[in-house]
């Protein structure tokens, strides 16, 4: 089956600022893929050149196998109803001056969806799937709570029914006390309406949730790609270890006795990243060999993972 989303050694830079250098990753049809990293791990980047909000320096982005990157803006617009994306803060994405009807009803007038009764009814059937009243229709979104306004971008996102939802941090503006809801509203829609996900966050706890395959991003590139459950139980790359091992767990007393991997110094520059493996300035089982060579994206036990020491091999 076509994946939803392929992307095929994407780079994106900004100048001298090598965002994105060479990723490779798939999504499949209704598959939910989460992508971590540090704040500066470019998965941000990643999100925006897969939904074509920035262009790409080079590579593909195929989305239902037609590679979008070369496309030009008004190409892409068509196609743009198989493909959405929802941000991080919902209250600088939503337009103050449309009312929340308006704001979800735009998807399906830029795509001459329907009739507009037709658009008005839809309107509503989809405040009601992401769990918003009637009435809501008629408000704006400085009316709305946090977590109300994220339903809204939801709603919006989701209405002409795409193929693939891209969530750049989609709770992290949120209450603590919200999040768990979106985070749940998320992982029921796309149950229900079988749509693929590409979840970027920092939140450990949320990929573990809704995720079926985590992908870890560090400086740029892919470090490990597995299954959920093999990348929380037996992690291969240094880096995903350190992020797993800071990752508060809800049991006090395995919290309390685990050892905890502190990684040195920032996450360096990507106007000028390390030589070698991108991670070796700050690795704790860091190698001459390291410094100087890059690790492949290989398969070991069952994972994708660029490291030289993944397999036990010879340093």
């Amino acid at each position: 089956m076509t994946p939803a989303l392929e992307v095929v050694d994407l780079v994106k830079h900004f100048g001298p600022v090598r965002a994105v250098d060479g990723v490779s990753l798939r999504v499949g049809s209704g598959e939910v893929v989460g992508l971590v990293g540090e704040s500066g791990s470019g998965k941000s980047t990643l999100g925006r050149c897969v939904t074509r909000l920035v262009p790409v320096t080079s590579g593909e982005v195929r989305i239902n196998g037609r590679d979008i990157a070369r496309l030009s803006r008004r190409a892409v617009r068509p196609l743009r109803r198989d493909f959405t994306i929802v941000f991080q803060d919902p209250a600088s994405s939503l337009n103050p001056r449309m009312t929340v009807a308006e704001i979800v009803a735009e998807p399906l007038r830029l795509h001459r969806i329907g009739t507009p009764s037709e658009r008005r009814e839809r309107v509503l059937d989809q405040l009601d799937q992401v769990g918003l009243r009637p009435e809501v229709a008629r408000r704006y979104p400085h009316e709305l709570s946090g977590g109300q306004r994220q339903r809204v971008s939801l709603a919006r996102a989701l209405v002409a029914s795409p193929s693939l939802l891209v969530a750049d941090e989609p709770t992290s503006a949120l209450d603590v006390s919200v999040q768990a809801s979106v985070l749940n509203l998320i992982s029921r829609l796309q149950a229900e309406l079988g749509f693929a996900c590409l979840f970027i966050t920092h939140d450990l706890a949320a990929v573990e949730f809704v995720a079926q395959r985590v992908a870890v991003m560090y400086l740029g590139k892919l470090v490990e790609v597995a299954e959920r459950e093999q990348l929380f139980r037996a992690p291969l790359h240094p880096y995903t270890q350190a992020l797993l091992s800071a990752a508060p767990i809800p049991d006090p007393v395995a919290q309390r006795n685990r050892q905890r991997i502190v990684l040195s110094g920032d996450i360096p520059s990507p106007v000028d990243p390390p030589s070698g493996c991108r991670f070796h300035t700050r690795c704790p089982v860091a190698v001459p060999r390291c410094s100087v060579e890059v690790p492949p994206l290989r398969q070991v036990a069952g994972s994708l993972v660029a490291c030289h020491l993944a397999d036990g091999s010879p340093q």
